[in-house]
């Protein structure tokens, strides 16, 4: 192992601190606990570490996947993992500097470029580790600009979202979290909103399609929020702004999405790549990196960091965030996804969605002893009501070759017999069908 000190320094920082030696440092820790014995297996061979990882995966059981939740199953072109693994890209660090980076800032550019045009929004930042602390983030934006203290959500946020967005918030002082309730058809109560919006409301989170894929009343959710003096920060499914409004069109402050729809694969639930915009009044709210476009010395197109508000490139005070990871990587993924698919290629796979997840609703309410929740327009994933605990219909179907859904017990009480469906465009119209034939007795 290489350690760049020498003795002599490590004995000046031993000093500093009041020890004489590393162990007198580490006096604290029980001796049982400094230096385990470590029981490994010995070192395979890579032929047969490949067979001992092949045996493992042939373990998996393979499953048709009708689980969305926030992360969905979505067909990836080849040209997207072939180009975005090539070492140039897949080796490179964050473009701290910028004329020995200028590949990566034009993917990046291009990225936050395509994200401006599918939202209508003003700016956008590349990129935020999730959906989730992209929304925190937004969120604390809205708390600076405004001097308020109060936080609006919808009750059909994600719940991930809303703890994520809790645990930033739980040591702002005087901040709450307040939940506006949900109408019978899984959509928000707009009446309740009025009751809840005060002038101490920051900002409201609406999510449409929300958690439970319910279209939400955006324009007027909008319109009440802002006659508030509130800011609205918008959740949204990238793939659903192919058919339906964006959120710059219902005038949102901030939109934030989980972006993993967009060329990125499950990954067994992560990375993700947290989506973020704004309008341009609120772009140095704005965490992380924006990359324009300039000119060197001798007129040549230059890409730069135009505004750095991360703590390594301006005084930590004055820093709004460090969440800014590289995360260009699946930035990149996104992007060349959505250059390949074009905006009609994307209304394609949109219309698919909706098409799928619609026959899907369709066959499954037709099965005795089982209905759907709401009556709500939906995108993508629906509610489905059972006769029995919703995590017994994901058992029997398991062993059917079937991964049912997300049972909502676990975050909504009431919710024990839903279950949280998704169909995408990735599912056959036999797929369907052998989805509702499978609930058949139960």
């Amino acid at each position: 192992m290489f350690i760049p000190h020498t003795k002599e320094d490590r004995q000046e920082m031993l000093a500093k601190i009041g020890v004489s030696s590393v162990q007198e440092l580490l006096a604290q820790i029980p001796q049982d606990l400094l230096y385990p014995a470590l029981d490994l297996p010995r070192a395979l061979s890579e032929q047969e570490l490949t067979a001992h990882v092949q045996a493992l995966a042939a373990r998996n059981k393979p499953l048709k996947n009708f689980i969305g939740a926030g992360i969905y199953e979505h067909f990836i072109p080849a040209a997207v993992n072939a180009l975005s693994s090539r070492g140039e890209f897949l080796t490179a660090y964050t473009p701290y500097q910028a004329e020995a980076s200028q590949g990566t800032l034009q993917t990046i550019y291009e990225f936050q470029s395509c994200i401006c045009a599918l939202t209508d929004m003003d700016v956008a930042t590349a990129s935020h580790y999730d959906g989730a602390t992209a929304l925190a983030e937004a969120v604390l934006a809205c708390l600076r600009i405004t001097g308020r203290t109060e936080i609006l959500v919808s009750a059909a946020l994600h719940p991930h979202y809303k703890e994520v967005l809790k645990t930033y918030v739980r040591h702002q002082p005087g901040v709450c979290v307040k939940e506006a309730p949900l109408g019978a058809d899984g959509t928000l109560d707009l009446n309740a909103l009025d009751g809840l919006l005060s002038a101490k409301t920051a900002c409201f989170v609406l999510a449409t399609p929300n958690f439970f894929g319910c279209l939400e009343q955006a324009e007027a959710v909008s319109a009440r929020v802002h006659q508030a003096g509130a800011l609205l920060t918008a959740v949204f499914n990238p793939i659903a702004l192919g058919v339906m409004q964006t959120p710059g069109s219902y005038n949102a402050d901030f939109a934030v999405a989980e972006g993993q729809p967009l060329g990125n694969a499950m990954n067994f639930g992560g990375p993700g790549l947290g989506i973020m915009t704004a309008k341009k009044a609120y772009m140095r709210q704005l965490p992380g990196r924006i990359v324009g476009i300039a000119k060197d010395k001798n007129g040549r197109r230059a890409f730069v960091l135009t505004l750095q508000a991360r703590e390594q490139h301006i005084r930590r005070e004055k820093a709004s965030s460090n969440i800014c990871s590289n995360e260009a990587l699946c930035a990149l993924n996104a992007v060349i996804y959505l250059t390949l698919l074009g905006p009609k290629g994307l209304q394609e796979v949109a219309e698919l969605n909706l098409e799928r997840s619609h026959q899907l609703a369709e066959l499954l309410g037709k099965v005795p002893g089982f209905k759907l929740k709401f009556a709500a327009p939906f995108f993508n994933e629906f509610v489905l009501e059972c006769p029995v605990p919703a995590k017994k219909v994901i058992q029997k179907l398991e062993k059917k070759g079937i991964s049912a859904g997300y049972a909502l017990g676990a975050d909504w009480k009431g919710f024990e017999n839903c279950l949280l469906v998704c169909a995408t465009e990735t599912k056959t119209e036999a797929d369907l069908k052998a989805y509702a034939a499978a609930l058949e007795g139960i």
